[in-house]
C-alpha cells in the first residue's frame, strides 16, 4: 500500500518542444489541432490511474510564467519531466546546460525528486536519440527513465505518464546502484531487516510454509508450488549459496529483489518494503513507528492480549537454547532488526534475571510492561523495528496497546481495571530504597551489597498476585532531593510506600512531612513501611509515632520489612492489593490487607470435606456465613479499639 495522497507531475523544456500537446493528447485521446501556449492544470482522479492515485498534471512555459513561478512549481512538484524534441538537436543540449543545472539550483544536489527525460516528435525521425541521454542517466542517478514518445501519432503517451507516476511510486535511486548494478546498501539494510522477521524460526533460511506467508501478507495471494519451484530453480543456478536445505538464504533473497529491479519490476520491491513500513527515503516512517494514540489525562497505558502473544512468539523464537532465559547473545539477536538496544545495562537490575544475570520469560515480559507504562511511544517503535504488524497480521501497532480509564473512575468505582501498577517509593537517604526495591525481584542484602552503584536502576517490576491475579507491580525511587518539590507528573501513581527506618530515631519525621505536603489532600493510597525490622525498633523523634500517625490521618497501620536474609514479599502484595482497590476506608483496607488466620482455612476445609458434593448450595451458605462472621468480628474488634 503506498502512503502518498497525490502525484504532481511537472513538464518542462523548450518552447516549442511539444510539452502542452502530449498534456492535450492525453486527456483528449487525440492531437489537438489548435494548441495554446500553455495548457491549464488537469487533475487525474485516483480510480483511472494504475496505482490508485490522483494526479496532477502542470504545464509550464516562458511564455505565461516567469522565474518565480518555475521556482515554485518545482518545489511542489513530485516528478520533473524534461521534454525535448528528438528531432531537435539544441532542445537536447539544453537538457544538460539549462534546466538540469536550474532543477538542483532549487531542490539542491541531493535532491530525491526524480526526472523524466521525455523525447517527444518520435514521429518525425527513424533513428532514436536514447544513445544522446543514456550518458545523461548514467551520470544524474536522479534521472529515473527516458521514454521516447509521439503527441501526433499518441505512441507511449499513456506510458509516459504511467513511468513519471511510477518514478514517484516506485523510484529506482533509493534501491539500485545502475553504475555497480547492485541494490543500494540502504536496500540490503531494509531487505537484511524484512528477511529476519519473516525467517519465523530463525534458522537462516525461509521455508515453503514461511515464504508462503510472506506472500500472503504482501501480496494478499498464496505463492503456488510451481511458481515456487520456479524461483528457487532461478536462485539455484544463479547465486551460489541462494538456497540451503530447500530454503531461501538472505543471499539468495536479496538477489531476488535485484532481479525485479533490473526487469523493470521496481513495484514488487517496493511493495515489500511498504509492508514493513519504509518510506521513499528507505526510512521507517514516522507513521509506522508512532501511531496516533488517543490517551486521556489520567490513563495509562498496558499491553494488549495480541501484544503479549507477540512478544511470546519472540522469545520463543530467539531461545535458542530453550532454557527459558534470554541471554546477552540471544537479546543482541532478537533486536538485531533496531537500529539500537533499547536495554541498557541497568535491566538486569529492573527485572527477574537467572544466577548468570541473563533475563527471565516473566522479566522480559515485566521489562516491556514497564516500558509500555512510562513511554508507550517506545513500545509501539520497537515493535514497529520487530515486525509486530507483520507477525500479528495487524493494520499497526496500536492495537499492541490498551489505554486504560482514567484513575478517578478507579477512585469512583473504588476498583481498579488495570493490570500495571505504579507505586512511587519515598524515603530519606539510607533508609533502604534500594535494598526495598531489588526485595521485589527476591533478591536479599547480599545480592545487593554486590550491585554495581552504576547501573542502579530507579525502577524494578515484577509480578504480584491480588486475590488469585496477576497483576504487573512498578516501584519507581523518588529521588531524595526532588521528594519536597515533586511535580504533578511525579506525585501520579497509584500508590505510594513511605519507607522509615525503624533504627534510626530521625527516620520517620521525614515520612510525615512528606505525607502532609503531598498526599494529605490526595485521594492515593499511602502505606507506611518500617525498613530493617530485624533489628531492634527505636522510638521515633517526632511528634506521633508511626502507628499513631496512621491512625490518626486514616491510614493502614505500619507495615515492616526485611530483606537480609528472608524476604518481607508480603508488604508488596499489600501494595498492589491497595493499588487495586483505591480509595476505600482505612477499615476495608486493613482487612483486605491482614492475612486470615489459619483456624478459619482449616475451618473452611472442614466445612469442605464434611458436606457431600451434591450439597453446594449448604456449602456455599455456610461458607457465606462463615465469611460474614469474621468480617463482623473484625468490624468489632476495630471498632472497640478506637473508642480505646
Amino acid at each position: 500500500m503506498n502512503s502518498r495522497k497525490d502525484v504532481r507531475i511537472l513538464l518542462v523544456g523548450e518552447d516549442g518542444v511539444g510539452k502542452t500537446s502530449l498534456i492535450l493528447s492525453l486527456v483528449s485521446e487525440e492531437f489537438p489541432d489548435e494548441v495554446p501556449a500553455k495548457a491549464e492544470e488537469i487533475t487525474i482522479p485516483a480510480d483511472v490511474t494504475p496505482e490508485r492515485v490522483p494526479t496532477q498534471i502542470v504545464d509550464f512555459t516562458f511564455q505565461e510564467q516567469t522565474e518565480e513561478d518555475l521556482e515554485e512549481e518545482i518545489h511542489k512538484a513530485s516528478v520533473i519531466c524534461i521534454v525535448y524534441a528528438v528531432d531537435d538537436e539544441p532542445s537536447i543540449v539544453k537538457i544538460e546546460e539549462f534546466w538540469l543545472p536550474r532543477i538542483h539550483k532549487s531542490l539542491g544536489e541531493n535532491s530525491r525528486t526524480p526526472i523524466v527525460l521525455v523525447g517527444n516528435k518520435s514521429d518525425t525521425v527513424e533513428d532514436h536519440s536514447m544513445e544522446r541521454v543514456i550518458p545523461l542517466m548514467n551520470q544524474y542517478p536522479e534521472i529515473e527513465t527516458c521514454v521516447e514518445c509521439s503527441a501526433k501519432t499518441l505512441k507511449n503517451i499513456s506510458e509516459l505518464f504511467y513511468y513519471a507516476q511510477k518514478a514517484v511510486l516506485h523510484p529506482t535511486g533509493p534501491l539500485y546502484n545502475s553504475e555497480e548494478k547492485d541494490l543500494t546498501e540502504h536496500c540490503k539494510k531494509a531487505l537484511s531487516r524484512v528477511f529476519k522477521i519473516c525467517d519465523m524460526d530463525n534458522d537462516g533460511i525461509l521455508n515453503d510454509r514461511e515464504l508462503n506467508y510472506f506472500q500472503k501478507r504482501c501480496f494478499n495471494a498464496p505463492l503456488q508450488p510451481q511458481a515456487l519451484k520456479d524461483v528457487k530453480s532461478v536462485v539455484e543456478k544463479s547465486v551460489t549459496d541462494g538456497l540451503k536445505d530447500d530454503g531461501l538464504t538472505q543471499k539468495g533473497f536479496q538477489f531476488l529483489h535485484t532481479l525485479f529491479i533490473q526487469r523493470g519490476r521496481h513495484e514488487t520491491t517496493w511493495t515489500v518494503l511498504r509492508k514493513f513500513g519504509y518510506n521513499n527515503d528507505l526510512q521507517l516512517s514516522k507513521e509506522y513507528l508512532f501511531p496516533s494514540l488517543k490517551i486521556a489525562k489520567g490513563a495509562t497505558t498496558e499491553l494488549s492480549g495480541q501484544a503479549m502473544k507477540f512478544l511470546n512468539f519472540l522469545f520463543t523464537k530467539y531461545d535458542k537454547d530453550k532454557d527459558g532465559c534470554l541471554s546477552t547473545t540471544e537479546v543482541q539477536s532478537l533486536f538485531s532488526t533496531c537500529p539500537y538496544m533499547p536495554w541498557g545495562p541497568d535491566v538486569t537490575n529492573a527485572v527477574c534475571t537467572n544466577e548468570q544475570g541473563w533475563i527471565t520469560y516473566r522479566g522480559y515480559i515485566a521489562q516491556w510492561a514497564l516500558t509500555t507504562l512510562l513511554d508507550v511511544r517506545r513500545t509501539t517503535e520497537y515493535f514497529g523495528y520487530l515486525g509486530y504488524s507483520f507477525i500479528t497480521d495487524q493494520e499497526d501497532t496500536k492495537t499492541a496497546i490498551v489505554v486504560t480509564r482514567d484513575r478517578k473512575q478507579d477512585i469512583l468505582h473504588k476498583q481498579s481495571t488495570r493490570n500495571v501498577f505504579q507505586c512511587n517509593v519515598l524515603g530519606p537517604k539510607g533508609v533502604g530504597k534500594t535494598a526495598f526495591l531489588q526485595g521485589l525481584l527476591g533478591r536479599n542484602m547480599k545480592y545487593v551489597a554486590s550491585l554495581d552503584k552504576n547501573n542502579l536502576p530507579i525502577y524494578t517490576m515484577n509480578t504480584v498476585q491480588v486475590y488469585g491475579h496477576e497483576k504487573y507491580l512498578l516501584l519507581h525511587e523518588i529521588d531524595i532531593a526532588k521528594a519536597e518539590n515533586m511535580s504533578s507528573a511525579e506525585l501520579t501513581c497509584d500508590v505510594v510506600c513511605l519507607l522509615y527506618d525503624v533504627t534510626n530515631p530521625k527516620s520517620f519525621e521525614h515520612c510525615s512531612k512528606i505525607y502532609e505536603q503531598h498526599f494529605q489532600d490526595r485521594q492515593i493510597s499511602c502505606l507506611v513501611v518500617g525498613t530493617k525490622s530485624e533489628m531492634a525498633e527505636v522510638k521515633q523523634e517526632c511528634e506521633l509515632q508511626p502507628h499513631e500517625f496512621c491512625k490518626r490521618h486514616r491510614l493502614s497501620p505500619p507495615q515492616f520489612f526485611q530483606c537480609v536474609d528472608k524476604i518481607t514479599t508480603d508488604v508488596y502484595h499489600k501494595l498492589a492489593t491497595m493499588a487495586a482497590f483505591p480509595n476505600l476506608r482505612r477499615l476495608v483496607h486493613m482487612l483486605l490487607l491482614r492475612r486470615q488466620a489459619d483456624w478459619i482455612h482449616a475451618k473452611f476445609r472442614y466445612l469442605q470435606d464434611g458436606l457431600s458434593s451434591n450439597s453446594h448450595v449448604i456449602l456455599k451458605f455456610s461458607i457465606g456465613i462463615a465469611v460474614l462472621a469474621v468480617i463482623a468480628f473484625s468490624v468489632y474488634k476495630y471498632q472497640k479499639n478506637s473508642k480505646n
